[in-house]
């Protein structure tokens, strides 16, 4: 069975959540089955795992529609995007492709960085599901990376295809910048005391609710809240003038290694997201014995479960006082060891096992179109 498996959404230099997932399962899958990988760029090699590799256009080239027509001439028996939007027009191959979330529907404000010509598009197409529909419904099959993402496209019946969950994981936190992972079974001194300082990874878009994290902050002045991803002048200023007595480090932009370290002087990982597919700093930090205390959405009970600590997404007040709750040595021992367990949930090589069962099915049923 020849896999192929879509790696052209890898970025460069430094990934980010779809560039990730792709790296770790097409690594994970190589480990059970022979992988060949599509690229469009040669240096998004240096973020991959060395296995074959064939490259095509990228998937923003105005020839995405047509790409099958490329991929037909490597003749695989199935492949695997982590993306939702490859070109299937003339493709002789099942075809396997992925939904993360479906956020900007019930939060369709565009990223702020984007131009108002692409922003307008965003909203447009946010407005309606049949975009979405028509593009589930040209694969063989869809995945999704949480239960939870899989339960809303069934709600809004966005596909007739089977939808397999292949959960997103994460990797090993780097504490040398070396490029080499340290086991997660030994990162982390997970003994108190703990500084009182909480850790927010995430970007600072509307449906984070970072708001929430900073209003709380007010009532807990001997605390700092760490926030570790790049954020732009204007988005650091509204925060600080939200809460001006709030003590706030704006790490804006950390590497592995002071995000581990900053994870593991921690009291807690937080968020107040309004939404999510899944959330990764959620396996990072329980993984090093580091509770969480974040909003109660779905999702983030699916991957908290019993080890982390919730509030109401827009509630300050109790945000604040599951932060108090970790005060306690036990609690937050109790809450420690809990997060470590959970973690083990989440591996690389349990997804990928899902996922070959899927293309192995795939590559013995016929091509739907």
């Amino acid at each position: 069975m020849k896999v192929v498996f879509d790696c052209r959404y890898t970025r460069i230099g430094r990934h980010d959540g779809i560039s990730r997932y792709t790296a770790g399962l097409v690594t994970a899958l190589a480990e059970l089955h022979p992988v060949t990988m599509l690229i469009s760029d040669e240096r998004q090699l240096d973020m991959l795992p060395d296995l074959p590799w064939e490259k095509i256009s990228a998937p923003t080239s105005p020839r995405e529609p047509l790409v099958a027509l490329q991929v037909n001439a490597l003749h695989p028996d199935v492949v695997f995007t982590p993306m939702q939007t490859m070109g299937t027009f003339g493709r002789a191959y099942p075809l396997a492709l992925t939904v993360h979330d479906l956020i900007y529907y019930s939060n369709p404000t565009p990223p702020r960085e984007f131009g108002w010509p692409l922003r307008a598009l965003w909203r447009l197409y946010h407005l309606s599901w049949w975009p979405q529909r028509w593009l589930l419904n040209r694969a063989d099959a869809v995945v999704t990376v949480s239960e939870t993402t899989k339960q809303l496209v069934e709600e809004h019946r966005l596909t007739t295809r089977p939808i397999v969950v292949v959960r997103n994981a994460a990797d090993a936190l780097d504490e040398t910048d070396e490029g080499v992972g340290v086991s997660t079974d030994s990162a982390g001194d997970a003994a108190q005391p703990r500084a009182k300082s909480l850790v927010y990874m995430g970007s600072f878009m509307p449906y984070k609710n970072v708001e929430t994290l900073v209003k709380g902050m007010t009532l807990l002045p001997d605390y700092e809240l760490h926030l570790m991803s790049s954020v732009r002048d204007a988005d650091r200023q509204r925060l600080i003038a939200l809460a001006p007595s709030a003590n706030l480090v704006f790490h804006n932009g950390a590497s592995d290694s002071e995000y581990a370290a900053e994870i593991d002087r921690a009291t807690a990982l937080v968020s107040a997201s309004l939404e999510e597919g899944f959330g990764i700093p959620l396996v990072e930090s329980m993984s090093r014995g580091t509770p969480v205390v974040v909003s109660d959405i779905p999702v983030f009970r699916e991957i908290g479960g019993e080890a982390t600590l919730y509030f109401a997404p827009r509630d300050a007040i109790a945000f604040a006082r599951a932060v108090v709750r970790l005060e306690d040595p036990a609690e937050w021992t109790s809450r420690s060891d809990a997060s470590r367990s959970q973690a083990k949930r989440f591996s690389w090589g349990s997804s990928a096992e899902a996922l070959l069962v899927l293309l192995q099915g795939l590559a013995h049923s016929p091509v739907r179109r």
